[in-house]
């Protein structure tokens, strides 16, 4: 099955962006080969250009400590495992404390490495880094890969508070939804939303067999997904066929 994701606010679509970032990031640095070490920094530029939104840092925290309020509010309740609601809680706090104890951005303490911000400058250049440009850079990519990995780690560390923090808040939201098995008629689906909850998050699940791309779009009021099929030059199409998809609402 292909997961699509949609969200329905500016803020947890910055969310999502940085964890598909951190989770890029993750994997280019456990590889060895300079190429991928080179889209590591240009991965750990991007998410310091996306945790500079002046908003992001509170944003988290208040929603760290949102949730912290809200679990709090089951303590008692016999139905409720209190270990489990402990350790939730406990990953709460320690996320909080570690993203409130860090000044500044996420990743401000880079900006005053001058050879990294020096590399950042050039990115912005079609193929800025070369060796003639950059030769520090040039031969730090023919080191020694461990040498890089450790040094992208150190980097990649000043990142690690917002990373943890916002896996943390998306499992929380993703587990909070229930799948649904839907069926779109001619291609379209529709569906009301219950007044009085503020759903941020639609999950798509759809078998790629089917050879459907779904197109979603959403408000508080109204969901709706329109499935195209994508024609061999790439264009979409609009699908007529009936088709069934797994859905889920996250409040």
């Amino acid at each position: 099955m292909i997961l699509y994701e949609y969200p329905f606010n500016e803020r947890l679509r910055t969310y999502l962006r940085l964890e598909q970032l951190f989770r890029r990031l993750g994997e280019l640095v456990s590889r060895t080969h300079p190429l991928d070490h080179h889209f590591a920094l240009v991965t750990l530029f991007e998410i310091m250009d996306v945790a500079a939104r002046a908003d992001l840092k509170a944003d988290v925290l208040k929603d760290l400590e949102r949730q912290k309020h809200l679990l709090d509010g089951y303590r008692g309740n016999p139905s409720i495992s209190e270990s489990a609601l402990n350790a939730i809680i406990a990953q709460l706090d320690r996320c909080f404390t570690a993203l409130s104890q860090q000044n500044g951005k996420a990743g401000q303490a880079l900006t005053e490495n001058d050879w990294l911000m020096g590399i950042r400058s050039r990115l912005g250049i079609p193929g800025g880094t070369c060796g003639f440009d950059l030769p520090g850079y040039h031969t730090w990519q023919h080191s020694d890969p461990a040498y890089r990995q450790r040094a992208l780690e150190t980097w990649a560390s000043t990142m690690a508070p917002l990373a943890e923090s916002i896996y943390l808040l998306l499992k929380m939201l993703r587990d909070a939804g229930v799948p649904q098995r839907v069926a779109a008629s001619q291609g379209q689906f529709q569906q009301n939303l219950p007044q009085g909850r503020s759903f941020q998050l639609l999950r798509l699940r759809i078998d790629p067999s089917l050879g459907l791309v779904p197109e979603i779009s959403g408000n508080r009021l109204l969901v709706s997904v329109r499935l195209m099929r994508m024609e061999p030059d790439g264009r979409l199409q609009a699908s007529q066929e009936d088709a069934a998809f797994e859905l889920t609402l996250c409040a």
